[in-house]
């Protein structure tokens, strides 16, 4: 008799398979910041001066170009290595979340913001008549890792947990989380940029907390790009991911014409998940009815709630009928 034998995929398989698990935009930008190194490592272009974020640069000869070729180029190998292993898990679930085209428009949105509040820190910090900090104006930085630190708040703040591990040693709460690893990074790392970073935790809360809603376009303009003939070659690949119908789970801002306040979006949150744990008749919602991406959906779940009732109202009937058969039997057989 042959035995079995249970042999374990090799390390090739594994890294297909892994690779193939990450979304489309997250790879893409794994693959263009990756690229960009290498071209650099064989060219010997080491001078980051024309590209790096320089505020400086940027107020004199308006290079705005450098908002976001900074945070394309990266210094060194285990600088691009420890970024793009971080944006894997990051980018992975914020993709699924809200989609492809979605995330690629936060990750400008955030580039951009991340510099400008970069810009007004620097120069405030510099000319400020008290303690002035002249070489933040003249500190060259590039690097992905601000876009990282906002999509860490942000996909903390969308996972809904209360505490979060830092490095497996100790859990902190996930409010704090961000600005744990920014201390750990400034003491551990060399050569970090606190204002880069501390530019990213800031663009992160302010995306949570709202105040980039008329920054958003609405779901018609992401059901546009993914219309486009151009993009068709994209829209067919696997790891491409659909926005339309709007986002899995999680709160996500989005353009809106009526104003509203970030306390009335979490009582109206925390109402919503008090509801959902009461007992309560299922109805079908519009969302479900709309929703584009899971169809049928609303009418497999309108059938089983019809299916329920049908049953119920015919085992009253059954019992209604035993009731009369029984009454008229006593009538008939009572002298």
């Amino acid at each position: 008799m042959r035995p079995n034998v249970v042999t374990e995929a090799g390390i090739s398989t594994r890294l297909n398979q892994w690779w193939s698990s990450i979304p489309f935009i997250t790879s893409g930008v794994i693959l263009i910041c990756g690229v960009i190194y290498l071209v650099c490592l064989l060219a010997g272009y080491d001078s980051f001066h024309q590209i790096c974020f320089l505020p400086a640069a940027v107020a004199s000869h308006f290079q705005v170009y450098r908002f976001y070729t900074s945070a394309l180029f990266h210094g060194s190998l285990l600088h691009v290595l420890f970024n793009m292993l971080a944006l894997v898990p990051l980018g992975t679930e914020l993709e699924r979340i809200m989609g492809s085209v979605r995330l690629l428009f936060l990750m400008f949105l955030l580039a951009t913001t991340n510099a400008i509040f970069h810009l007004i820190i620097a120069f405030l910090a510099a000319y400020n008549p008290l303690y002035p900090l002249d070489f933040l104006v003249n500190e060259c930085s590039i690097g992905f890792s601000g876009v990282i630190f906002s999509m860490i708040v942000i996909e903390t703040s969308l996972s809904g947990v209360r505490f979060r591990s830092v490095f497996g040693l100790f859990n902190v709460p996930a409010e704090w989380y961000a600005w744990i690893l920014l201390v750990l990074f400034q003491f551990l790392a060399s050569n970090v940029s606190l204002l880069g970073h501390l530019c990213g935790i800031l663009s992160g809360f302010a995306y949570t907390y709202g105040l980039f809603n008329y920054l958003l376009p609405g779901p018609s303009f992401y059901s546009s790009i993914e219309g486009l003939s151009v993009l068709s070659v994209c829209v067919r690949r696997p790891g491409f991911i659909l926005c339309t119908g709007g986002t899995t789970y999680g709160q996500l801002p989005t353009y809106s014409n009526t104003s509203t306040t970030p306390s009335a979006l979490i009582d109206a949150n925390f109402l919503r998940n008090i509801t959902s744990w009461m007992p309560s008749r299922r109805t079908t919602t519009t969302q479900e009815q709309e929703d584009p991406r899971f169809p049928g959906r609303a009418h497999t779940l309108g059938s089983a709630g019809a299916e329920s009732t049908v049953r119920e109202a015919s085992a009253n009937l059954h019992v209604r009928l035993l009731d009369n058969t029984t009454s008229s039997d006593l009538l008939t057989s009572s002298p």
